[in-house]
């Protein structure tokens, strides 16, 4: 993998600061999309990733990956006020984003212990597009404040939901042997996805005739993958909607949830 995923990072990085910048105390204690945190708590949960990865060089991690430094990390920074908080944030992020500027196109293929299990450093690092990606939208779904919905970042976000669409639509969906679907992402990212089941199901290249199609608008479709959002908002909003086999359309487009 190339160093995109690092650049994608810094792009996260930015984003996500200046979305920081501008909150009052309110909205840092704005209950996000994710249920466990509120904006103070994701923003810990980033900058507890980051510190967690500071000062480990690529392939560092072989067994496993020491999340429980996360805790610690959040616990230290638990009782700050929303000022000192942003600061240490970004002390920690600063740090991080030096080391990460070091990094060579190479070092992203050494293999390494990821949240998913034995990969690549850059795929750790996609990963952590991801994971930021989904966070900042946590954030500015509830505070109504939307941004970086499309882009580099985005896109390599999407990716990491696109891996898992065999999973998806094969198990949380339950489409049968034999069917297919396309999933038509209608922006801000454009994208059109087809999985075919055919014993197992996988992802394929085109597909003539798909049983459904699936129309989502992109960040809605991340939102739901994640299980963020109750289904039925979308749905009545028309940001989700199908056409085809309407039993198969409307059981996908409320069994997309494949992570938390």
């Amino acid at each position: 993998m190339s160093i995109e995923a690092i650049n994608n990072l810094g792009v996260c990085f930015d984003s996500v600061d200046a979305l920081f910048a501008d909150l009052d105390d309110s909205q840092w204690s704005t209950q996000s999309y994710c249920p466990d945190w509120d904006v103070r708590g994701i923003a810990m949960h980033l900058a507890g990733v980051e510190h967690l990865l500071a000062g480990e060089a690529p392939g560092s991690f072989t067994d496993s990956v020491p999340f429980e430094k996360v805790a610690a990390y959040e616990s230290s920074v638990a009782d700050l006020d929303n000022t000192a908080l942003l600061a240490k944030y970004r002390e920690t992020i600063a740090a991080r984003r030096a080391e990460m500027a070091t990094y060579t196109a190479e070092q992203m293929d050494i293999a390494s212990m990821t949240p998913v299990g034995p990969q690549t450093y850059g795929r750790f690092m996609a990963i952590r597009v991801f994971d930021y990606w989904v966070h900042e939208q946590d954030i500015r779904g509830p505070l109504g404040i939307p941004g970086h919905e499309s882009g580099a970042a985005a896109e390599m976000a999407l990716n990491e939901i696109q891996i898992s669409l065999p999973y998806i639509v094969g198990k949380k969906v339950g489409l049968p042997d034999g069917k297919g679907m396309t999933i038509q992402l209608t922006g801000p990212v454009e994208r059109t996805m087809h999985v075919k089941v055919d014993g197992r199901a996988g992802v394929v290249d085109e597909l003539d005739n798909p049983d459904v199609v699936l129309a989502a608008n992109s960040t809605v479709f991340a939102l739901l993958a994640c299980g963020r959002i109750d289904p039925q908002g979308p749905i009545d909003a028309g940001t989700i909607s199908w056409s085809g086999d309407a039993e198969l359309g409307e059981r996908a487009a409320r069994s997309l949830r494949f992570t938390m």
